[in-house]
């Protein structure tokens, strides 16, 4: 899926550094995956490459750098799974609830949550147009953490062999184990995942269809006009606010939360942004002083012409620098960009 460089004999006058940056998209991703967190990715990632670069000079070119480099990924996170709590996303914690209820609950720790990542961190920017929509794929919202129900070396089984590719005897190598563990481990991960509801469609570029459905999602919310914002809704969509439990299926409880407890998000704007392989938007509500603050990243599904699923990320504190998003929006400045332009 990705440009890798050979044995280090191939690339001897490159800096290691040069050299193992190269990989950073592809592990970062690997390790998201994984792991079901950015930020923990991303440690997961600098962690691989300093134990890289303090062994490079025993790294003779026995392997190509990059199953060495995965080696060491894999372990790093084996190692970060073995003392963390399952990330969760609310719908695994219990029961939707009421769009009348008056409180979302009280915040869970970070640590439990699935969380977003931003594209550009976890996959190619170009390639061919069937791998880029599988990868796209595979970090979904809903696929990740369908991952994340598995055992951590069925999920590393699971993301070599079915998202990169990689034969089983290339990943018995890379794990110490025999091909006939690995297939084991594969069928019983597949079943774990084709039970899973991994529910909305990845399209890269968004079709003209999906595009129009964004933009009127967009003047929808920031007109606050619930009526066409229902209008778009799939019947079982469902609206999430990690770090609170409080979900909602249904467009009535959608609308009635948005109506009643929700209804601060009235005269909310929108930028848009890139997430998980799917659309995302950064929400901005406004200051009574002056402008617009952060509230929350928003991340949606879409499937069949209609949006599935509305998930609220509301730590703006960390995820908003993560996207490269405005610390707030003063007021009459212009968007960044036109929504029915996300990629």
């Amino acid at each position: 899926m990705w440009a890798s460089f050979g044995g280090v004999s191939d690339v001897a006058s490159v800096p290691v550094e040069t050299q193992l940056e190269a990989y950073r998209p592809e592990l970062t991703g690997y390790c998201y995956r994984m792991l079901g967190s950015a930020f923990e990715a991303e440690d997961a990632v600098q962690d691989t490459f300093v134990r890289a670069w303090r062994n490079f000079d025993r790294f003779e070119g026995r392997s190509a750098l990059r199953t060495w480099l995965y080696r060491i990924a894999t372990n790093v996170c084996l190692n970060m799974t073995a003392s963390a709590q399952r990330r969760v996303r609310p719908m695994d914690l219990g029961p939707a609830g009421s769009g009348t209820a008056t409180h979302p609950g009280e915040p869970r720790p970070e640590q439990i949550w699935l969380g977003p990542v931003p594209d550009d961190r976890v996959l190619p920017s170009a390639g061919d147009p069937a791998e880029v929509v599988a990868g796209r794929e595979s970090v979904r919202l809903a696929f990740v953490a369908a991952l994340q129900h598995l055992p951590p070396k069925q999920r590393a089984v699971l993301i070599l062999r079915e998202v990169l590719a990689w034969s089983a005897q290339e990943v018995a190598e890379l794990l110490d184990t025999s091909v006939a563990s690995v297939n084991s481990a594969l069928q019983r991960a597949r079943a774990t995942i084709a039970s899973a509801d991994t529910g909305a469609e990845a399209r890269r570029p968004l079709d003209e269809e999906q595009q129009a459905l964004l933009a009127r999602y967009v003047r929808a919310f920031e007109a606050y006009d619930l009526t066409a914002l229902t209008a778009l809704l799939h019947e079982d969509a469902t609206l999430s606010m990690p770090p609170v439990p409080l979900w909602l299926r249904g467009p009535d409880d959608i609308t009635a939360w948005m109506t009643g407890t929700g209804s601060g998000c009235r005269g909310s704007r929108l930028v848009p942004v890139a997430a998980n392989g799917m659309p995302a938007f950064g929400q901005y509500r406004r200051d009574p002083d002056s402008g617009h603050v952060p509230w929350s990243l928003i991340v949606l599904g879409l499937s069949g012409g209609r949006i599935t699923s509305l998930n609220h990320f509301l730590d703006t504190d960390r995820l908003f620098p993560l996207f490269g998003l405005p610390a707030r929006l003063e007021e009459g400045a212009g968007q960044p960009e036109q929504a029915g332009q996300v990629a």
